[in-house]
């Protein structure tokens, strides 16, 4: 039912539209308990998404928080492109199928190199077959419409956005997967604005935390989300590196992760089977669970053409 005509108050078209509002919500809230069920379980694990980082079934699982922690050229983002094209690749190519939301908030989201490691691996997996120039770009096309890509130029933005998230996890039950890169983008700009006031400083990302935290219990999602180290130190100093490696985010988002990936460079070893001159990185896991128990797992990998290698 809709009013229509010149003499429509201002007034009214707020208490209209408010009515339809309430009108929809109250259609939302009939769902039934089976349906709200359905819809949550239909979101996709991400426990597999690589083995090879995480403890023995200890993958991030529905609801569970990967923060990938390191200085700058650890491989942060070459890790998240790679857990990335893991989602997006369809099963036969060894994905997972599942559509992603891909925060970037420090604007350094490379789609050139992003459509080159998934026509890699697409090439990879096709490989065995004879798959005509058209059929490689259809199932290019196909993974990247299972991602959406938003920027965020503020903590407040990124609020924003968390609030948009909402809307998009309740109307796409495939959307599974949120990547932020990097939660920490604006850790400066909000001390400079909260003043002397250490709550100040951290208002706005904690309540970015405690949305998302609503988010990861109500949507069961799973969230990777790369932290920069704000002080560098050199290898050889033991107690420096234990320093620099400390959280320092706000305790609201410290509660969120539960599983810790912490990058660094790492020194060629005689028995490494890469080329010469080639970087090697290492990923060292540390995975809490509701036991308050917690498991440890280290590997290393180099970056090609093709995306991550692991070794």
């Amino acid at each position: 039912m809709r009013e229509t005509g010149s003499g429509f108050k201002k007034g009214r078209g707020r208490f209209f539209f408010f009515y339809c509002f309430e009108e929809d919500v109250f259609a939302e809230m009939t769902e039934s308990g089976t349906q709200l069920l359905a819809r949550l379980e239909a979101r996709r694990c991400l426990k597999d998404v690589e083995p090879r980082l995480f403890p023995e079934n200890g993958g991030p699982r529905k609801g569970e928080v990967v923060e990938l922690y390191g200085t700058e050229g650890t491989g942060k983002t070459e890790l998240l492109y790679h857990f990335l094209c893991r989602c997006i690749l369809p099963q036969a190519a060894g994905g997972l199928e599942t559509d992603v939301m891909f925060v970037d908030t420090d604007y350094s989201l490379d789609m050139l190199r992003l459509v080159g490691i998934l026509d890699s691996r697409l090439n990879r997996a096709l490989s065995t077959g004879t798959p005509s120039a058209g059929a490689d770009e259809a199932a290019l096309y196909s993974c990247l419409s299972r991602l959406l890509v938003v920027h965020c130029s503020s903590t407040s933005h990124l609020l924003l956005t968390l609030h948009f998230l909402e809307t998009s996890l309740a109307s796409r039950p495939s959307l599974s997967f949120l990547l932020i890169d990097s939660i920490s983008a604006f850790y400066w700009p909000d001390r400079c604005e909260g003043g002397a006031s250490i709550a100040k400083q951290e208002e706005k990302l904690g309540k970015c935390s405690d949305l998302l935290g609503r988010l990861l219990r109500d949507y069961r999602i799973t969230v990777f989300a790369t932290c920069h180290a704000i002080r560098s130190c050199r290898p050889s100093s033991a107690a420096a590196s234990t320093e620099s490696d400390r959280p320092y985010l706000c305790r609201p988002w410290q509660r969120l992760v539960t599983h810790r990936l912490l990058c660094s460079q790492q020194e060629v070893a005689d028995n490494m089977t890469v080329a010469v001159g080639q970087q090697v990185f290492t990923v060292h896991c540390t995975s809490s669970f509701s036991t308050r128990t917690k498991a440890y797992r280290s590997n290393s990998f180099y970056v090609l053409d093709g995306g991550v290698t692991f070794i």
